[in-house]
């Protein structure tokens, strides 16, 4: 269900779009489209883009449902956090039939970190999630981790399912699936028969269910060699599925067709049906490596967007990164150099660590312009170097909520002096002395302690007081000249050296 925030009239729009999607698919996409040129907000944009998203998606057009799933206002931390789950959803379902899997799981797993942070509808999100989960192990016909997954989610969710029929119902259709995928024929009508059963008590006429459920009751009786039910049922699921225009059920429920009239010995018909079936699969070929396309296209233009955001954002830090980068593409040389030179190119590089890691907080003298300078009493700049040595020595930098703020708080001084001083001592800024302390602090830790070897990166960034596992691992990159990864894989290489030499 759409997490709707829009008032009056572009309200009832918008729920007007929501009720239409599966069974008047454009009918809704107007009103979306509508939705979406009239208004610059960016929560009703992202609705907008929603219901498209969508509404595209029932009708199996996936290049306009990734247009609008992946728009960059659906990325905007102001958007409402229920609509951002959805998002990630559907962009989790569309790249699920697009077979990028690796890419549906990292967006499931975005929506299920901020279905965590939910107070009410948790258990809708959730379910959700785990249905995506499920239909994607059934996609890939890992029938057994389906079952374990359905009956987890079973226990988990039965007191949401017993007043919540529509997420009860998709779940009764994965349970038909994952039963047909093991051939288990009379358990699988037993579940798509309850399937139809809450449809057809439901208010709503949702026509791409009716059309999927009555596709999976003809595929059934086509496996059970009842051709005549088979049919019977795969015409009423054309009907509906022509209504809607998906290419994507009306090619399997074609191929079903013509499967049975073969098997029937109906000839013509199923020649009628088998050629419908080619002209729809080619379509539908079209269709998925078009819309793979236009993912990679967005997906690289949001990332070259995010890129030049960064760049410009950090904008005194270029020659850094220049030498960043430079000293990587050194890395990667060293790396190829043949094995006999392997352990003299750890060695250096090990070497060059360890002086990095004892000297990044050494005082680099530097010229500056005195003008801009503050005037601090000298006691008073001793007392602050003083404690700084004191807090460098101390773990409370591994607090993430550490601030210039706070820390100027505890040293009962005020921010422009404490800035100053790191500045004229340490050559740096706040934030950047914080970070080579956090850093200095877990390298010490692997390098003295082995297990911290085989944690998780989340783990270590945790450990040495980073929110995120992206933000530790640029800044570890940036002061150290590697990622963590790499860095760990070059001190486990080195212990490796030392045990062959000492045998």
């Amino acid at each position: 269900m759409i997490s709707i925030s829009l008032y009056s009239q572009q309200d009832n729009l918008a729920l007007k779009a929501e009720e239409l999607i599966y069974s008047n698919p454009d009918e809704a996409i107007k009103i979306a489209s509508h939705i979406l040129n009239s208004n610059q907000e960016p929560q009703e944009r992202a609705i907008a883009n929603l219901l498209l998203s969508k509404g595209y998606l029932v009708k199996g057009d996936y290049n306009n449902a990734i247009i609008h799933a992946f728009d960059d206002t659906n990325q905007l931390d102001r958007i409402d956090i229920k609509t951002r789950i959805e998002n990630h959803i559907i962009k989790a379902t569309l790249l699920r039939k697009l077979y990028l899997d690796q890419q549906s799981q990292e967006y499931l797993n975005k929506a299920s970190l901020l279905t965590s942070k939910l107070i009410s509808d948790k258990n809708l999100f959730e379910s959700q999630i785990s249905l995506e989960h499920i239909h994607m192990l059934l996609d890939r016909l890992n029938t057994d981790e389906a079952i374990t997954a359905i009956d987890k989610a079973k226990i988990q969710f039965k007191s949401f399912l017993i007043t919540n029929f529509d997420e009860k119902r998709a779940f009764y259709l994965v349970k038909e699936r994952a039963f047909f995928s093991l051939s288990k024929y009379d358990s699988a009508f037993v579940y798509i028969e309850k399937t139809l059963d809450l449809l057809n008590s439901s208010p709503k006429n949702n026509l791409y269910e009716k059309a999927l459920i009555y596709k999976e009751l003809g595929h059934l009786y086509l496996q059970k060699k009842e051709f005549e039910k088979c049919k019977e049922n795969l015409f009423i699921a054309l009907r509906f599925a022509e209504i809607i225009n998906n290419p994507f059920l009306l090619e399997q429920i074609n191929n079903d067709l013509a499967i049975s009239y073969l098997a029937s010995n109906q000839k013509n018909q199923h020649k009628a049906y088998n050629d419908e079936f080619l002209v729809l699969n080619n379509s539908v070929e079209q269709i998925e490596q078009e819309s793979v396309n236009t993912f990679y296209n967005i997906f690289s233009g949001q990332e070259e967007k995010q890129l030049r955001t960064e760049n410009q954002k950090f904008t005194n830090y270029l020659y850094f990164l220049l030498a960043v980068l430079f000293f990587i593409i050194i890395v990667g040389i060293l790396i190829l150099i043949k094995s006999e030179n392997r352990k003299k190119r750890i060695k250096e590089i090990i070497n060059y660590l360890e002086v990095s890691r004892t000297n990044f907080l050494k005082v680099k003298p530097s010229i500056k312009k005195t003008s801009k300078r503050f005037i601090i009493p000298e006691e008073t700049e001793q007392n602050i170097l003083l404690k700084l040595k004191r807090f460098e020595k101390s773990l409370k930098y591994l607090n993430n909520d550490m601030s210039l703020a706070v820390l100027a708080g505890q040293f009962e001084t005020n921010t422009k002096y404490l800035s100053e001083i790191i500045n004229k001592h340490y050559n740096d800024n706040f934030n950047t002395f914080i970070n080579k302390l956090r850093i200095n602090y877990i390298i010490e830790k692997l390098k003295t302690d082995s297990n911290y070897m085989n944690y998780k990166i989340s783990f270590l960034a945790e450990e040495s007081g980073f929110s995120t596992h992206s933000s530790f691992a640029t800044i570890f990159k940036s002061i150290i000249g590697m990622s963590p990864a790499t860095f760990i894989n070059l001190l486990k290489t080195e212990r490796e050296e030392i045990k062959k030499n000492t045998k």
